[in-house]
Protein backbone atom coordinates (compact mmCIF):
# COMPACT_ATOMS: atom_id res chain seq x y z
CA UNK A 1 0.00 0.00 0.00
CA UNK A 2 1.12 3.52 -0.79
CA UNK A 3 0.33 4.84 2.68
CA UNK A 4 2.50 2.20 4.35
CA UNK A 5 5.38 2.96 1.97
CA UNK A 6 5.03 6.66 2.75
CA UNK A 7 5.27 6.04 6.51
CA UNK A 8 8.28 3.75 6.05
CA UNK A 9 10.12 6.33 3.91
CA UNK A 10 9.26 9.03 6.44
CA UNK A 11 10.53 6.93 9.35
CA UNK A 12 13.81 6.17 7.56
CA UNK A 13 14.29 9.87 6.70
CA UNK A 14 13.68 10.95 10.31
CA UNK A 15 16.05 8.29 11.62
CA UNK A 16 18.73 9.52 9.19
CA UNK A 17 18.23 13.06 10.51
CA UNK A 18 18.66 11.80 14.10
CA UNK A 19 21.86 9.98 13.12
CA UNK A 20 23.22 13.09 11.37
CA UNK A 21 22.36 15.20 14.42
CA UNK A 22 24.28 12.84 16.72
CA UNK A 23 27.25 12.94 14.34
CA UNK A 24 27.15 16.74 14.31
CA UNK A 25 26.94 16.93 18.11
CA UNK A 26 29.90 14.56 18.44
CA UNK A 27 32.08 16.81 16.25
CA UNK A 28 31.63 19.53 18.88
CA UNK A 29 33.17 17.28 21.55
CA UNK A 30 36.89 17.75 21.28
CA UNK A 31 39.13 14.74 21.25
CA UNK A 32 42.35 16.62 21.93
CA UNK A 33 42.88 17.57 18.30
CA UNK A 34 42.13 21.08 17.08
CA UNK A 35 38.98 21.20 14.97
CA UNK A 36 37.10 24.36 13.93
CA UNK A 37 33.82 22.48 14.59
CA UNK A 38 34.66 22.74 18.32
CA UNK A 39 33.71 26.41 18.04
CA UNK A 40 30.41 25.85 16.16
CA UNK A 41 28.30 26.94 19.12
CA UNK A 42 30.23 30.20 19.68
CA UNK A 43 28.24 33.36 18.90
CA UNK A 44 29.92 36.76 18.46
CA UNK A 45 28.25 40.14 18.88
CA UNK A 46 28.48 41.60 15.37
CA UNK A 47 26.97 45.09 15.09
CA UNK A 48 24.63 44.24 17.96
CA UNK A 49 23.50 40.89 16.51
CA UNK A 50 24.63 37.52 17.87
CA UNK A 51 26.26 35.82 14.87
CA UNK A 52 27.98 32.41 14.57
CA UNK A 53 31.77 32.71 14.71
CA UNK A 54 32.21 31.00 11.33
CA UNK A 55 30.14 33.77 9.67
CA UNK A 56 32.44 36.59 10.77
CA UNK A 57 35.83 34.89 10.32
CA UNK A 58 37.79 32.12 8.66
CA UNK A 59 39.20 29.32 10.79
CA UNK A 60 42.22 27.15 10.07
CA UNK A 61 44.11 24.47 11.98
CA UNK A 62 47.81 24.75 11.10
CA UNK A 63 48.58 21.85 13.46
CA UNK A 64 46.81 19.42 15.81
CA UNK A 65 46.94 21.82 18.78
CA UNK A 66 46.09 25.25 17.31
CA UNK A 67 43.13 27.02 15.71
CA UNK A 68 43.70 30.34 13.93
CA UNK A 69 40.63 32.57 13.67
CA UNK A 70 41.02 35.40 11.18
CA UNK A 71 38.06 37.80 11.46
CA UNK A 72 36.81 39.64 8.38
CA UNK A 73 37.14 42.85 10.43
CA UNK A 74 40.00 43.44 12.91
CA UNK A 75 37.74 45.27 15.39
CA UNK A 76 36.05 41.90 16.08
CA UNK A 77 39.17 40.37 17.68
CA UNK A 78 38.23 41.36 21.28
CA UNK A 79 34.61 40.24 20.71
CA UNK A 80 35.79 36.85 19.40
CA UNK A 81 38.12 36.35 22.38
CA UNK A 82 35.32 37.24 24.80
CA UNK A 83 32.83 34.93 23.05
CA UNK A 84 35.24 31.96 23.20
CA UNK A 85 35.95 32.55 26.91
CA UNK A 86 32.22 32.93 27.65
CA UNK A 87 31.42 29.67 25.84
CA UNK A 88 33.01 27.66 28.71
CA UNK A 89 34.96 25.38 26.39
CA UNK A 90 38.04 25.46 28.62
CA UNK A 91 39.95 27.39 25.95
CA UNK A 92 42.06 30.50 26.44
CA UNK A 93 42.22 32.58 23.24
CA UNK A 94 45.00 35.10 22.53
CA UNK A 95 45.59 37.43 19.61
CA UNK A 96 48.55 38.74 17.65
CA UNK A 97 46.76 41.85 16.37
CA UNK A 98 45.75 40.11 13.12
CA UNK A 99 43.96 36.99 14.31
CA UNK A 100 42.81 35.08 17.38
CA UNK A 101 44.93 32.08 18.30
CA UNK A 102 43.40 29.25 20.32
CA UNK A 103 45.84 26.68 21.71
CA UNK A 104 44.14 23.38 22.50
CA UNK A 105 45.46 21.99 25.79
CA UNK A 106 46.24 18.32 26.26
CA UNK A 107 43.35 16.44 27.81
CA UNK A 108 43.72 15.24 31.40
CA UNK A 109 42.57 11.72 32.30
CA UNK A 110 39.67 13.20 34.27
CA UNK A 111 38.62 15.38 31.33
CA UNK A 112 38.78 12.39 28.98
CA UNK A 113 36.40 10.47 31.25
CA UNK A 114 34.00 13.45 31.30
CA UNK A 115 34.10 13.65 27.51
CA UNK A 116 33.41 9.91 27.17
CA UNK A 117 30.36 10.38 29.43
CA UNK A 118 29.25 13.31 27.28
CA UNK A 119 29.62 11.17 24.14
CA UNK A 120 27.55 8.43 25.80
CA UNK A 121 24.85 10.96 26.70
CA UNK A 122 24.65 12.38 23.15
CA UNK A 123 24.46 8.88 21.66
CA UNK A 124 21.77 7.84 24.13
CA UNK A 125 19.71 10.90 23.11
CA UNK A 126 20.06 9.75 19.49
CA UNK A 127 18.93 6.20 20.37
CA UNK A 128 15.92 7.57 22.26
CA UNK A 129 15.03 9.73 19.27
CA UNK A 130 15.19 6.73 16.93
CA UNK A 131 13.08 4.58 19.27
CA UNK A 132 10.50 7.40 19.47
CA UNK A 133 10.36 7.52 15.67
CA UNK A 134 9.76 3.74 15.65
CA UNK A 135 6.97 4.10 18.21
CA UNK A 136 5.24 6.95 16.33
CA UNK A 137 5.53 5.16 12.99
CA UNK A 138 4.07 1.94 14.42
CA UNK A 139 1.16 3.93 15.90
CA UNK A 140 0.49 5.52 12.49
CA UNK A 141 0.70 2.12 10.76
CA UNK A 142 -1.95 0.64 13.10
CA UNK A 143 -4.36 3.46 12.20
CA UNK A 144 -4.21 2.85 8.44
CA UNK A 145 -7.67 1.95 7.19
CA UNK A 146 -7.98 -0.94 4.78
CA UNK A 147 -4.54 -2.44 5.41
CA UNK A 148 -4.33 -6.13 6.21
CA UNK A 149 -2.82 -7.33 9.47
CA UNK A 150 -0.04 -9.02 7.51
CA UNK A 151 0.85 -5.77 5.71
CA UNK A 152 1.03 -3.91 9.02
CA UNK A 153 3.12 -6.68 10.64
CA UNK A 154 5.52 -6.61 7.67
CA UNK A 155 5.75 -2.81 7.88
CA UNK A 156 6.42 -2.96 11.64
CA UNK A 157 9.18 -5.52 11.00
CA UNK A 158 10.70 -3.12 8.43
CA UNK A 159 10.55 -0.25 10.95
CA UNK A 160 12.29 -2.47 13.52
CA UNK A 161 14.98 -3.30 10.95
CA UNK A 162 15.54 0.44 10.34
CA UNK A 163 15.66 1.01 14.11
CA UNK A 164 18.28 -1.70 14.59
CA UNK A 165 20.38 -0.39 11.68
CA UNK A 166 20.41 3.21 12.89
CA UNK A 167 21.08 2.31 16.52
CA UNK A 168 24.02 0.19 15.32
CA UNK A 169 25.32 3.21 13.35
CA UNK A 170 25.06 5.40 16.47
CA UNK A 171 26.92 2.74 18.47
CA UNK A 172 29.66 2.72 15.82
CA UNK A 173 29.94 6.53 16.00
CA UNK A 174 30.16 6.28 19.80
CA UNK A 175 32.93 3.67 19.72
CA UNK A 176 34.91 5.70 17.18
CA UNK A 177 34.58 8.94 19.18
CA UNK A 178 35.44 7.22 22.47
CA UNK A 179 38.60 5.73 20.98
CA UNK A 180 39.55 9.20 19.60
CA UNK A 181 39.13 10.70 23.07
CA UNK A 182 40.98 7.94 24.89
CA UNK A 183 43.93 7.91 22.44
CA UNK A 184 46.67 9.95 24.08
Amino acid sequence: MEEIEMYLEDAKEHMMKSLNHVGHELTKIRAGKANPAMLDGVQVSYYGTMTPLNQVSSMTTPDARTIFIKPWEKNLIPEIEKAIRDANLGLNPQNDGQQVIVNIPMLTEERRKQLVKQVGHECEQGRISIRNIRKETNEHLKKIKGASEDDIKDAEATVQKFTDEFIAKIDALMKKKESEILTV
